[in-house]
């Protein structure tokens, strides 16, 4: 089953924007994603929507944030990106009169919906500024980059 990565991504891309401090155009998040510049502009357009993002159209436009990283979540995020469930169990209907299929579905549910809360809240907590905190923190770590040895042209 193809896991749905998006959360993840835009915090990347919202991360990255909110630390450089400008704007992102969509042909740049799509290299960035490896991806195509009409699922960025569809996928950001939702969080526009919510408040998260705006655009800005013309020559040095782009994507920029609305709201500082200090005050977004992933909760916001996740939201203005699935407004459904977070979590959802795969519930059978294969046999609706057996017990032991309804009793499975119930305690799934059940599990499901406090999982649920419990994300939710973390989610609900968790603002971005920490996440990119964690990300200049980590990167400290790393050795500095080394220039990229220069190619002389092909005559």
């Amino acid at each position: 089953m193809k896991q749905d990565s998006r959360l993840v991504r835009m915090l990347h891309v919202l991360i990255h924007i909110g630390l450089l401090g400008g704007r992102e155009t969509s042909e740049t998040i799509a290299r960035m994603l490896n991806t195509n510049p009409v699922v960025v502009r569809r996928t950001m357009s939702a969080l526009r929507r919510k408040g998260i993002v705006g655009s800005e159209g013309g020559r040095g436009g782009g994507w920029v944030l609305l709201r500082p990283l200090t005050e977004l979540t992933v909760l916001d995020v996740q939201t203005a990106l699935r407004e459904d469930k977070v979590l959802s169990a795969g519930l059978s209907s294969d046999h609706p009169a057996c017990p032991v299929e309804r009793a499975a579905n119930a305690a799934l549910v059940e599990a499901f919906a406090r999982a649920e809360e419990t994300l939710i809240g973390e989610f609900g907590r968790l603002k971005l500024s920490i996440i990119a905190d964690a990300a200049l923190a980590d990167a400290k770590k790393l050795p500095a980059r080394a220039e990229p040895p220069r190619q002389e042209p092909i005559r």
